[in-house]
């Protein structure tokens, strides 16, 4: 296989419409995001079928303009990859059938490509990965903590047993009456606090990689609560600041243990939540401390896109492994059987 292929990559897991070109696994050349934050922003979060008929609105075009703007015309293509899952099924069959008509149309390979591996080669994107790795996936579904002992091979050692880290964000915001997404919210105003209410830590069983984040948002709920009883309006600062403080806490401390125990010579910073200031910050400076070498995507790869998908894609292409036209979208896709 050559360096210099071009792939169309498509990613409509859930309530953002991308297309990317990408070349070579590494160079962007156009990255298309639609977003639909509006739209599902007066629901407090994101309402599956409306994601689906607004994916079907905006794909066709998205994939017009990213192949414009990367100049070049759709017989350069080399492949067409897709985000087969995880995901919701009806936005993940929307991008799916757009990607399989495409193939046939233009006779090119099909490549179903998963979420999550696209979160951490989006690293890829930006810096040359070395294995073995560790990512820490933190995004609004995934709190996972992934093992790559070789290129495109991954071992889940850790995720979440209830909500996902950015989930229990949108629920706390929710309670301290933040719009969704909440998250950035949430961060700003932490980051901004004088004080902070103390809030408790799950590490779980002391060997565990696991985490669990429903009784902290259950503590910030007991708080809001309290205060209310009383009459008094909720310190929402120091809520936030003690709520950010925990998360990034449990985050930090077992995502360089996992780096330790398994002689990781990186660790990857993926996902969604990987834009919030407050855990950039403090795995940034405990990683300087413990000298271990961390890589974190830009703003623009954290949330979903499609060039992060290409970028996973371009794994399975140097494999030769390509996806059938009757490809369905999984929408609890495993990870660990999707590696080459």
């Amino acid at each position: 296989m050559t360096t210099n292929e071009l792939i169309m990559a498509i990613e409509t897991s859930c309530d953002e419409t991308s297309v990317a070109i990408v070349r070579g696994g590494r160079e962007i050349l156009s990255n298309l995001v639609a977003s639909q934050i509006e739209t599902h922003e007066q629901f407090g979060g994101v309402v599956p079928e409306i994601a689906s008929r607004q994916h079907v609105e905006a794909i066709t075009i998205t994939m017009e303009k990213a192949v414009a703007e990367a100049g070049i015309g759709l017989r350069d293509l080399s492949a067409i990859a897709v985000t087969q899952g995880p995901g919701l099924v009806g936005s993940l069959l929307v991008g799916i059938v757009a990607a399989k008509s495409l193939a046939m149309a233009l006779d090119l390979p099909l490549i179903g490509t998963h979420h999550i591996a696209g979160h951490i080669y989006a690293n890829r994107l930006v810096q040359e990965l070395v294995y073995p790795s560790v990512a820490l996936v933190v995004s609004g579904g995934h709190t996972e903590l992934v093992v790559l002992e070789r290129e495109g091979v991954f071992r889940i050692i850790g995720r979440t047993r209830d909500d996902a880290v950015g989930e229990a964000y949108d629920k706390v915001a929710r309670a301290l009456k933040f719009p969704y997404p909440g998250g950035p919210h949430i961060d700003r105003l932490a980051l901004d606090a004088d004080d902070e209410i103390e809030l408790p830590r799950a590490w779980l069983e002391t060997d565990s990689y696991d985490f669990s984040f429903s009784g902290l948002k259950s503590a910030v709920l007991a708080a809001i609560n309290q205060a209310q009883m009383k009459g008094e309006p909720p310190m929402r600062a120091a809520l936030a600041r003690g709520f950010q403080a925990s998360v990034i806490d449990v985050l930090v401390t077992k995502a360089l243990r996992a780096v330790h125990a398994e002689g990781a010579r990186q660790l990857l910073l993926c996902g969604g939540v990987a834009a919030n200031r407050g855990l950039r910050a403090s795995l940034g400076a405990r990683c300087e401390a413990e000298g271990v070498p961390l890589l974190v995507p830009p703003l623009s790869l954290c949330t979903d896109n499609a060039a992060m998908i290409g970028a996973a894609a371009h794994l399975k292409w140097k494999h030769g492994q390509f996806s059938s036209l009757d490809l369905k979208g999984e929408p609890m896709l495993s990870l660990e059987d999707w590696s080459v």
